[in-house]
């Protein structure tokens, strides 16, 4: 079975830094590309960042670029997302996404992350 689970979630001031954890399990972790998405109160989902399966290559929207870090540690299936500066248009929870191919995809369980002074 296909388990993604975030942690690193909290409450944070406007300027502040979280790292969230995405612990993978039931596929082999480094084979795939790995994704952030969020969605803030209110709003649809949101694509953050990616990484590919070597994570040698990452991507980030526009609105995280230059203040947010995609990593991945291949030996401890997990995948990282550093957040820096963050501001409250970051508030959302979040998600971590693998696309499984014709086995389709899969989200995790979410993280909440709440920006506010």
């Amino acid at each position: 079975e296909v388990q993604l689970v975030e942690s690193g979630g909290g409450l944070v001031q406007p300027g502040g830094s979280l790292r969230l954890s995405c612990a993978a399990s039931g596929f082999t972790f480094s084979s795939y590309a790995m994704s952030w998405v969020r969605q803030a109160p209110g709003k649809g989902l949101e694509w953050v960042s990616a990484i590919n399966s070597g994570g040698g290559s990452t991507s980030y929207a526009d609105s995280v670029k230059g203040r947010f870090t995609i990593s991945r540690d291949n030996a401890k299936n997990t995948v990282y997302l550093q957040m820096n500066r963050l501001n409250v248009e970051d508030t959302g929870v979040y998600y971590c996404h693998v696309d499984l191919g014709w086995r389709g995809g899969s989200w995790g369980q979410r993280t909440q992350v709440t920006v506010s002074s």
